[in-house]
């Protein structure tokens, strides 16, 4: 993604939002003030034309800085970052065949063995009264067995407040699952906003964000399209459509080049446009709505 672009991004503010302290591309610190419940100046409704599309491996993963290890599991990958013991995004590929569960949930929450540095563990969240929020959902790895465990590394989890995990972030875990089902394949990274100051739980100090995000890219025709969501760490009652931003939008906040595989006159028209009216937001598929 374009500096310029990103700069060019016009805010629409209701009257109420929220502000972050993240890094650009090349590492300075950037403040990203927006509000997720507003529609952006850069969104549109209307579908846009795009050339018919290539496969392109390893399409999910975002764009790493030199320092970034990539951590790759069985079916998702991950960067590990020391400082806020959790991910700072986790990314996979999710087809219609793999909602299809067939291994149950573990429950067997393990520390990862390809963290060198050591990830975060029972301890860390012990009495902390947060929730070992998945990134990747358990209910989108149960195709295998394999998938099931490995689902539940402490990499893979994010310190979340009981009623966002139980409540609008299961939701949307269900939203992108439905996805899948209607679209047949979707690109998804997501993690927690991590910044400076963060509240911390445990021996290792894990840090508590207090947004996350979710960006997802549908690149199939006839509608290739991506939209991104950024969520309070909190309780909600709002629709799921009220935190839709565009992909560029959590660019801005994060820091994050995702999808940076797309050819550039693609990703500029897909990580620009907001457009809630090219995706569906009724009732999730049975399916999809299985316990997360």
């Amino acid at each position: 993604m374009k500096t310029l672009l990103l700069l060019s991004i016009g805010f629409c503010f209701q009257s109420s939002f929220w502000a972050q302290q993240s890094r650009n591309h090349d590492g300075k610190p950037v403040s990203s003030h927006t509000e997720a419940a507003t529609r952006y100046s850069d969104s549109v409704s209307a579908k846009k034309s795009l050339p018919a599309t290539k496969t392109i491996s390893g399409l999910e993963i975002p764009a790493t800085l030199p320092e970034e290890f990539i951590i790759r599991h069985t079916a998702y990958s991950l960067v590990y970052i020391e400082e806020h013991e959790q991910a700072k995004w986790v990314a996979y590929e999710l087809t219609e065949e793999k909602t299809s569960n067939k291994f149950e949930r573990t429950n067997k929450f393990m520390v990862d063995p390809l963290v060198i540095t050591g990830s975060a563990n029972d301890k860390d969240y012990e009495k902390s009264k947060y929730d070992r929020g998945h990134l990747a959902p358990a209910a989108d790895m149960g195709w295998s067995e394999t998938t099931a465990a490995e689902s539940f590394y402490y990499s893979n989890m994010s310190p979340q407040v009981p009623s966002f995990n139980r409540g609008i972030w299961k939701k949307a875990e269900e939203l992108a699952r439905s996805w899948a089902i209607e679209n047949k394949q979707i690109y998804i990274v997501t993690g927690p906003v991590l910044t400076a100051g963060l509240k911390t739980i445990g021996p290792n100090q894990v840090s508590v964000p207090n947004y996350y995000y979710k960006v997802i890219l549908d690149y199939s025709q006839p509608d290739i399209k991506g939209i991104g969501f950024i969520i309070p760490n909190a309780a909600s009652q709002k629709e799921l459509k009220t935190f839709a931003v565009s992909i560029d939008s959590v660019e801005l906040l994060t820091g994050i080049d995702f999808f940076p595989l797309l050819p550039d006159s693609e990703e500029n028209v897909i990580e620009k446009t907001l457009c809630t009216d090219c995706w569906s937001w009724g009732k999730a598929s049975k399916r999809s709505s299985k316990s997360k």
